[in-house]
């Protein structure tokens, strides 16, 4: 008996959408407007049957050359640019080197580069129903069609965390109906780790006698839809998942479709069962629920289309490993995925007034609190045209059903002006602020982690860089961390405190789409007066 995973559509044949009516499926594109121009001008099929079609919802977005950089007919002068250079010199890069680099490193310049990489691992011009199997240097991110996966003979160890085993498949337990690039695949294999490419798992692709989609019997389980392959990275810590959505968006940039009519799966050794506090987000790139590996243990697995998803942990990738340019920030990469995901999960930016909106981060751990977080928050809070909240958002899980939890928390996020908090995964959610935001990391640690979060999604960052204002509560309890300073607790100065937070409310008054946003509510406001805000510690 066969399983068969059904797909509701056919879609992205060599990288091209197809569409069986213009209007239904442009309708389902779900893009924030303003990257529907650039999809179209990557989509030109898709563009033209919207010209064609006078209820196309997006005609006005098809005279447009708008596009991010990577596609084949984009011109320098349409690419979205979101950063800014404004320290030349670094590195003796001189200014237009130095932004060229950036955009290279941390912006839609790195899929460009990946894009142009692509290359054949696996090959058959010769059949219609060929196999294929295309990567990027150090197959990182591979691209696969109708291959044939065994997984009979994978044991699924028994373990509490994921694993990623090695050496799992003999001879012809993976592989497709094409002519295997052998020296490709073994020149391809300096980066081994579990979470920074692809190779342990498609080292072995091999040739083999059959065409996986024509010879149904030798698979237990057909998927027809296109499916995503992803190793998750931690699931319950914001900073250590979220590599994996913005790889994964990265992904899709890559491989050309955003449609939710896809199957993700994780890859996973392991018979554990994935613990996943932000599984929520998963909205934004399936429709469907997400499938683990040893769903399909003892069984033969045969794939029509699917693309196997850059790991979190590639060295020099975007977000994790950072080769970040000094002197430059923002990018539009990181600007589009914060603005796909709250598009997707339904986030918006509600301006209700001129008061300065901070969320200030209580953390609620065995280390890194801040044992003077309420008198912090008391001295803002009589600040004036100020509305400042403390929150724990981690109440948030256990207060509202799973399914909410991010929402509610990326609604907290996008409408706060400043965001406060010690160094730690909290601070990640800095990639959904508005534009104007403004970070405060009361103490880093001496770590750059979250200030390069900040820097390229493009917000201003601070903290307290004077150490006589931080007072350090060691952890005696451990000695083998006492010199770590992530183990230990703190208190911020409050004068200091005020200081830089007053700092960050001239930062934010003085951004022009603050400015922006302001004059635009005041117009929308009949009578000119705009609505008040609160201060004190923030019931959920």
């Amino acid at each position: 008996m066969h399983t068969h995973i059904f797909c509701y559509f056919i879609i992205l044949i060599n990288f091209k959408v197809k569409f069986s009516n213009c209007n239904d499926r442009l309708s389902e594109l779900n893009l924030p407007e303003n990257h529907i121009a650039p999809y179209l001008n990557n989509h030109p099929d898709v563009k033209k049957a919207c010209l064609e079609n006078e209820s196309c919802p997006y005609l006005k977005h098809v005279t447009s050359k708008a596009c991010w950089g990577y596609e084949d007919s984009c011109s320098e002068v349409d690419i979205i640019k979101r950063h800014k250079c404004f320290e030349p010199g670094w590195w003796n890069f001189t200014g237009k080197e130095q932004d060229e680099f950036y955009w290279r490193t941390a912006d839609f310049g790195y899929i460009k580069k990946k894009k142009n990489q692509l290359a054949y691992a696996c090959q058959n011009e010769n059949k219609v129903f060929r196999s294929s199997l295309r990567c990027v240097k150090h197959m990182r991110f591979c691209k696969a069609e109708n291959i044939y996966i065994n997984l009979k003979n994978v044991n699924f160890t028994n373990s509490t965390e994921r694993l990623f085993q090695r050496d799992i498949f003999k001879p012809g337990d993976i592989g497709g109906d094409c002519v295997v690039n052998s020296n490709l695949l073994y020149t391809n294999g300096s980066h081994r780790q579990s979470l920074s490419s692809w190779y342990e798992e498609l080292k072995g692709f091999s040739e083999l006698n059959f065409n996986p989609l024509e010879s149904t019997e030798k698979c237990d389980v057909v998927i027809d839809e296109p499916t995503i392959i992803m190793k998750p990275d931690i699931g319950h810590n914001m900073c250590h998942h979220f590599l994996d959505f913005v790889n994964l968006y990265e992904s899709q940039h890559l491989n050309g479709s955003f449609d939710t009519n896809v199957q993700i799966i994780f890859w996973d050794t392991s018979n554990a069962t994935y613990v996943d506090y932000f599984k929520t987000m998963f909205q934004v790139f399936t429709s469907k629920p997400t499938i683990q590996l040893n769903q399909f243990a003892g069984k033969s697995i045969c794939l029509k289309d699917v693309f196997f998803s850059f790991p979190s942990k590639m060295l020099f990738g975007i977000y994790y490993h950072m080769m970040l340019m000094p002197g430059c920030m923002g990018s539009a990469l990181i600007q589009a995925f914060s603005e796909h995901t709250l598009h997707r999960l339904g986030v918006t930016q509600d301006l209700k007034g001129r008061k300065i909106r901070i969320t200030m981060l209580s953390r609620k751990a065995s280390r890194r609190v801040t044992t003077n977080e309420d008198e912090l928050i008391a001295s803002i809070s009589r600040l004036p045209n100020v509305q400042a909240i403390l929150i724990d958002y981690n109440t948030i899980i256990s207060k509202f059903i799973h399914a909410y939890v991010v929402i509610k928390r990326f609604q907290i996020t996008h409408n706060t002006d400043i965001l406060i908090g010690i160094h730690g995964a909290g601070l990640t959610h800095s990639l959904f602020l508005p534009n104007w935001a403004t970070v405060y990391e009361l103490f880093n640690c001496e770590s750059g982690q979250y200030r390069n979060i900040a820097r390229i999604r493009g917000v201003n960052h601070l903290t307290t860089e004077d150490k006589d204002k931080v007072k350090i509560y060691p952890d005696t309890s451990h000695p083998s961390v006492y010199g770590f300073l992530r183990f230990h607790n703190y208190s911020i100065d409050v004068g200091e405190f005020v200081r830089i937070v007053n700092k960050a409310i001239e930062t934010v008054q003085n951004h022009p789409e603050y400015v922006t946003a302001v004059e635009n509510l005041v117009k929308t406001n009949e009578n000119g007066r705009l609505n008040g805000g609160f201060a004190g510690k923030k019931e959920l």
